[in-house]
């Protein structure tokens, strides 16, 4: 759906800042509880917590995470889940959101509508309220940032940092393919995943792949290291080859690193008791830098998505 029309009764410039305000209020819905716990008050009000808080932000911008393709809702969905991908790859829980929106006068107002309606529908799913946000005027498009606030599921945060030499690589899912097959905005974040991966301690070091498998490792490879990747292990997407398993990105699949003396098959065993819908895959290890072993994947021609290149 083309976000934008040049019939000013059916764009926001209709409404003003102070209307549209009120319309996404309604959209919203008890996703967006009242003021000061919610929208309406210069700044929510949240109760404490004890404890560390997590806290994240990432934005949809037109033509760059989304585009006429993709209808409205898809694109409100696409920008909360982005923002619980990474709360569940610290093995967190999410509290609360705010949205802040910057967007020009001819956006259509049945699209923004969508869009809010998408939003509301993944606050309800997680039980995560939207308590507030702005809207500022922004001729170049529609750029939508959500910024998420989480604490710890359990005693632990699980962070990038922590894999050590000898480490097996696991991935949640399926990988590769993202765009065509709409998983970009269709994925479910790995919450329930992340928390439960958190609790176990032979898990070192774990993140969510969204600018592709072979760049995202990088960030979780330990100094002196290298990723040996099985190519006939790698969980590829039907239709999808190893290429872009490694490089097509938006997966918001678990990549984590697991302690190399654990019992694999036992780990795995345990987490299809609780996750037997959820595939989980044995991909590699990581060895010492120079030491791949011989039939082991070379990454160093593929680079995922590189931001500002």
């Amino acid at each position: 759906m083309h976000p934008f029309t040049q019939r000013r009764s059916a764009s926001v410039a209709a409404l003003g800042e102070t209307g549209l305000i009120a319309a996404i209020s309604r959209w919203l819905g008890p996703a967006s509880p009242r003021a000061p716990f919610g929208m309406g008050d210069d700044c929510a009000v949240l109760p404490p917590c004890p404890g560390r808080l997590l806290l994240t932000v990432d934005p949809v911008i037109y033509g760059e995470h989304f585009d006429d393709k993709v209808p409205p809702r898809g694109v409100g969905e696409k920008l909360f889940k982005r923002n619980l991908s990474d709360i569940a790859a610290m093995g967190g829980r999410p509290r609360a959101a705010v949205v802040a929106l910057a967007l020009g006068p001819h956006v259509r107002l049945d699209w923004l509508e969508g869009f809010f309606r998408g939003l509301a529908a993944v606050s309800r799913r997680h039980r995560v309220p939207v308590v507030g946000g702005d809207v500022a005027r922004h001729d170049g498009g529609i750029v939508a940032t959500l910024t998420l606030v989480g604490v710890p599921a359990g005693p632990r945060v699980v962070t990038r940092t922590g894999a050590r030499l000898g480490d097996w690589i696991f991935v949640t899912g399926r990988l590769g393919g993202s765009l065509a097959s709409g998983h970009h905005y269709r994925f479910a974040p790995r919450l329930a995943e992340g928390a439960w991966l958190a609790g176990r301690p032979e898990v070192r070091a774990m993140l969510d792949v969204s600018d592709g498998l072979a760049k995202d490792l990088h960030a979780l490879t330990p100094a002196g290291a290298e990723p040996a990747l099985d190519a006939a292990a790698l969980p590829c997407r039907p239709g999808c080859d190893l290429r872009a398993a490694l490089c097509d990105g938006e997966d918001y699949e678990l990549v984590l690193a697991v302690a190399g003396k654990t019992d694999g098959a036992a780990f795995l065993k345990a987490w299809r008791r609780v996750f037997p819908r959820t595939r989980l895959s044995c991909i590699g290890r990581f060895v010492r830098r120079g030491g791949c072993p011989a039939g082991a994947i070379n990454l160093e021609d593929c680079h995922g998505f590189e931001h500002l290149r």
